[in-house]
């Protein structure tokens, strides 16, 4: 394992300063939209297709199992794709993990014709791994290739272009199934057009440069180290479990996926029919874009403080994350799991339509703001790819058992008002933890990760 200059910071003897142009190949600018581009096909229409509710079918069950076997197995390699990042470097991780998101909808494809749940539940579990090792590499790339002052705003970029995949993926059921206005699953052209998307950008991974590679315009490195090894990656993945910034996130972590099974089955699922639920996808990952730079610029530019724009940032995602569920709260109470509209809303509905539909728009403005909150954070945490693929390695495999749970506490009928005030209570307690590592760990100088890394929070070890 070679490696040249300061092992932390990625810093060290730079090379020749690049020219200016921030639209080099191998500038943080030009890679982290590429893995934008790679995520708009991949996860992006993976989630247009669990947006419908239900994977577009109209018995939720296989979707919920598929889900719970993909968050679980998530949830392992979520934590362990950090270190196998690592190991790998960009192109084998991101191919493999690429690969089987194109098996899960074709799974759908199948169940399609067949209504065999075994398929879909093992395509499930596979793109488990293959997301575990995708979003490990995706994290380490949009937190550590950016220049420190500006992470907000690169993070907002990726979220912009990757939701744009859930844009596209909502008008492919929207436009296959619009003279199906009673339709109850979608047809097969729509799961053969995810599997299109999804092995483009299968392609387009194999165009992200290794982090050794990258160069930002002041001639720094993303790592100086070329690959690591198993050894040292378990040694620095068991440390997460002791790392006291990564404890204290765990409650966000958590709540950060587990609103999905209510938001995508309860409140679209239920409230509108198919071609309407397509609709609305395009909007709610529409609105994820309009939340990420909202985020990203409060982040990076309201105050001259680093640490003051994250405690801003997470003070706006608070207030408005309360606002947002309480609204949800109040159309909670006029259905239940028992007492479903039997009027499934279509967008021709006008003013019966809208309030909902505002309000499942909200819910995509907050998911993407707190998820770039989060992301900003971590990032702040660090500058070097090894440690920050690390640490977004942690934080998926965390998000992801949340997940796992989620979609299995849906399956089991538990009522729809439990699952909101749930989701309300995870993502409220995550805020003041959240305040607690700005304020002990962020600093508003770069710091190097290796000088406060033996800092303990006092109590916490």
């Amino acid at each position: 394992m070679g490696f040249q200059g300061d092992e932390e910071t990625g810093k060290g003897s730079p090379e020749s300063v690049p020219k200016p142009s921030i639209f080099r190949y191998n500038s943080p600018l030009v890679q982290v939209a590429l893995i934008g581009l790679v995520c708009f096909c991949c996860p992006g229409m993976f989630n247009a297709l669990s947006g419908m509710g239900g994977g577009g079918q109209v018995n939720p069950n296989a979707a919920n199992n598929a889900n719970t076997a993909l968050y679980t197995t998530f949830a392992v390699f979520g934590i362990l794709g950090g270190g196998i990042y690592n190991i790998l470097g960009p192109h084998l991780t991101l191919f493999a993990g690429c690969s089987t998101y194109i098996l899960y909808a074709g799974s759908f494809l199948y169940y399609n014709h067949h209504q065999h749940q075994a398929f879909a539940i093992v395509a499930g579990a596979l793109l488990g791994i293959g997301a575990g090792l995708l979003w490990a590499a995706q994290g380490a790339i949009m937190t550590s290739y950016p220049p420190h002052d500006r992470k907000g705003i690169y993070i907002s970029l990726f979220w912009s272009i990757f939701n744009m995949g859930g844009v596209i993926g909502g008008l492919i059921p929207f436009i296959l199934n619009f003279h199906r206005d009673d339709a109850v699953s979608v047809n097969d052209g729509t799961y053969i057009g995810f599997m299109v998307f999804m092995s483009i950008g299968t392609v387009l991974s194999l165009g992200i440069l290794h982090p050794s590679r990258v160069l930002r315009d002041d001639g720094s490195r993303c790592t100086n180290i070329k690959y690591s090894s198993v050894s040292v990656e378990v040694v620095e993945i068991l440390k997460l479990f002791l790392n006291w910034k990564m404890l204290l996130m765990v409650p966000a972590s958590w709540a950060s996926n587990f609103f999905y099974s209510y938001q995508f089955n309860n409140v679209n699922g239920v409230l509108f029919n198919l071609r309407t639920r397509g609709l609305n996808n395009v909007f709610y990952w529409g609105a994820q874009m309009i939340g990420s730079i909202f985020i990203g610029y409060i982040m990076d530019f309201s105050f001259k403080s680093r640490r003051t724009r994250g405690l801003v940032g997470i003070g706006v995602v608070a207030v408005l994350g309360t606002a947002i569920w309480g609204g949800g709260l109040a159309k909670q109470l006029d259905y239940s799991r028992h007492d479903k509209p039997t009027h499934k809303l279509d967008f021709k509905d006008h003013t019966d339509f809208a309030g909902p539909f505002v309000l499942y728009f909200s819910y995509g403005l907050l998911d993407a703001m707190f998820q770039n909150m989060v992301y900003w954070v971590i990032g702040a945490l660090a500058d070097d790819s090894e440690i920050l693929s690390r640490y977004t390695g942690f934080y998926k495999g965390v998000q992801s058992a949340g997940a796992a749970v989620a979609w299995q506490v849906d399956t089991q009928k538990v009522p729809f008002l439990n699952e909101l005030l749930v989701n309300w209570a995870l993502l409220t307690v995550s805020y003041p933890l959240l305040v607690v590592v700005v304020m002990r760990a962020v600093k508003d100088d770069v710091e190097v990760e290796g000088k406060s890394e033996g800092a303990a929070l006092p109590g916490i070890h």
